[in-house]
């Protein structure tokens, strides 16, 4: 399948992400750096973690975000469990994650936990 240049909708973003998530035994939490028309400049595993967690510092994501001039970002983590629910360290994260966007005028537009086949959006949720 061809990889969306553009990401619009999390449906484009579970695309691009699906199949780097999917099949993994451990938890990895990746961002999509996109600019003012939301096209992909770039995407990077931040951390690769255990089996139920990873840690994802805001500080080297921002500073990753700002080097490439993205405006736009949208964060991707998976749940090897194959259970897509947020957990309240991620709905913790990602609060934190658009309040700083908000400081640096970088628009966080949605949290993807793709589970296998599967994923959640924040967006489509109305957590962001």
């Amino acid at each position: 399948a061809l990889k969306p240049q553009k990401i619009s909708t999390s449906q484009s973003g579970f695309a691009l992400m699906q199949p780097l998530l999917a099949d993994l035994p451990h938890e990895e939490f990746w961002v999509v750096y996109l600019n003012n028309s939301h096209r992909v400049l770039g995407y990077e595993c931040i951390s690769k973690g255990g089996i139920t967690s990873t840690i994802a510092d805001v500080r080297a994501i921002f500073s990753q975000a700002l080097s490439r001039n993205a405006t736009a970002l949208v964060l991707a983590h998976n749940h090897p469990s194959g259970r897509n629910e947020p957990s309240a360290s991620d709905i913790a994260l990602t609060k934190k994650m658009v309040e700083a966007g908000r400081i640096m005028d970088i628009n966080v537009l949605d949290h993807l936990i793709i589970a296998n086949h599967t994923y959640y959006s924040f967006a489509d949720d109305g957590l962001i």
